[in-house]
């Protein structure tokens, strides 16, 4: 924890932070006098890594070169070009190999996940939330308790938290002594968008299966920020998208999760393609066909994935394992208590995410007494990048990868002018 808060101990900081030259690995957008933009935004979309770029000119190359060959031949086959970079993920979410795979998108990755996993029955039918779940696992949730003909007024069930800003595992518990016997299927954001809070996800997949209750993770805002444990502590499946801390590009493909236990079992429901299929099967048209699942998560594939969209994934997970993940999250650590000691001295500004640095990743949600939309604006225009969430949140995420505790400086300065 620093102990004081001006520009010339953030320039000192950064120049005796070792993680530092991980910011010339990016390419970082420009103010309008040149200088690169102090950028919080990175829980909405990461920037773009140098790599990435030379990743996209080489599949661009051999599609110039070789055409139709490319998904065979060269030094990056498209045909499982996927495999080794879906690999990279798998440090980061505490999973073995063969139980992550990299496809399609996080919300229709959640659909397809629960095809497999939400099997109402009997009196489990409802779908367990958190409060403040992120609008799209809404959608999802109340469209699949409706495709399995149940009603979302009552059969989704949000976990009823004392305070909806900070939910515990004793509002699970409280929630599961009212429902646990009629819920089938939980499916929790990690770190909620709103708030910031990391919620405690051991602690609830052990209270959840206890009951019986298949487990699901969205780990949108977790990945890249905060270390999980899946296979470790047993959770069925998860999702999250790449675009956000793992620097990958708007729209990237999304990664999933599925236990070996699962995963490993053919017999396991799931929607099926051929890109799912053994590879060493996939080509076999003409002979009578079963569906063989690959080993694994990759088991859920379905179609010929972009290997456009696939190209900046690589290189942006290869900086995750070339800092080391523990070490990026202890600057993170500090990049964020640097900033909640700026953020104690702006007047009509109030962080809602946990002070505990267990309970909450990089991001700080701030309450503000004006509007943040405009708010969000009058900081663009000053070369410094938050996101606004309504009614009356701003939200500040300093990246380890390429922020710098001076750009920390830069969004608490323009917060007292402006709020002050």
């Amino acid at each position: 924890m620093t102990t004081m808060f001006d520009r010339d101990h953030a320039r000192a900081l950064d120049a005796n932070d070792p993680l530092s030259a991980f910011r010339d690995h990016f390419e970082l957008p420009g103010r309008a006098d040149g200088r690169p933009q102090a950028y919080f935004a990175g829980n909405s979309l990461g920037l773009l890594p140098k790599r990435s770029r030379v990743a996209v000119d080489r599949v661009l190359d051999t599609w110039s070169s070789r055409a139709v060959a490319g998904h065979f031949e060269g030094d990056e086959p498209w045909y499982r070009y996927d495999e080794p970079i879906a690999a990279l993920q798998a440090p980061l979410v505490g999973a073995r190999p063969h139980e992550v795979a990299l496809l399609g998108s996080l919300t229709v990755d959640l659909h397809l996940l629960m095809a497999s996993f939400y099997r109402p029955s009997g009196r489990r039918r409802k779908i367990l939330i958190e409060p403040h779940a992120f609008p799209s696992d809404r959608y999802a949730v109340g469209t699949q308790v409706r495709w399995h003909g149940g009603d979302p007024a009552t059969d989704v069930v949000t976990i009823a938290a004392a305070d909806p800003d900070r939910v515990t595992t004793e509002d699970l518990a409280r929630t599961l002594e009212v429902h646990g016997d009629e819920v089938a299927l939980a499916l929790i954001g990690g770190l909620n968008y709103y708030t910031g809070q990391f919620l405690e996800l051991e602690g609830m997949a052990s209270a959840l299966r206890a009951r019986g209750i298949v487990v699901g993770y969205d780990l949108a805002h977790v990945v890249g920020n905060v270390p999980v444990q899946l296979h470790d502590w047993g959770v069925d499946f998860a999702a999250w998208c790449t675009y956000k801390y793992l620097n990958s590009g708007p729209g990237s493909l999304a990664g999933i999760f599925v236990h070996e236990r699962h995963a490993n079992d053919p017999a396991t429901p799931r929607l099926a393609g051929w890109w799912g299929n053994d590879p060493d099967l996939r080509f076999d048209m003409h002979a009578e066909q079963h569906f063989t699942p690959m080993l694994g998560a990759g088991g859920w594939k379905i179609s010929n994935p972009s290997v456009l969209a696939m190209a900046p994934v690589g290189p942006a997970l290869q900086l995750f394992a070339d800092a080391g993940f523990d070490r990026l999250r202890e600057r993170s650590l500090e990049l964020t208590a640097f900033l909640e000691e700026g953020l104690a001295g702006v007047a009509g500004a109030t962080v809602i995410t946990p002070v505990d640095p267990d309970q909450r990743g990089c991001q700080l949600s701030v309450r503000v007494a004006v509007d943040p939309s405009t708010l969000e604006a009058e900081l663009a225009k000053r070369g410094v990048v938050v996101d606004a969430r309504d009614p009356d949140i701003i939200r500040i995420a300093p990246t380890p990868l390429y922020n710098r505790f001076e750009d920390i400086v830069d969004v608490v300065e323009e917060l007292r002018d402006l709020l002050g």
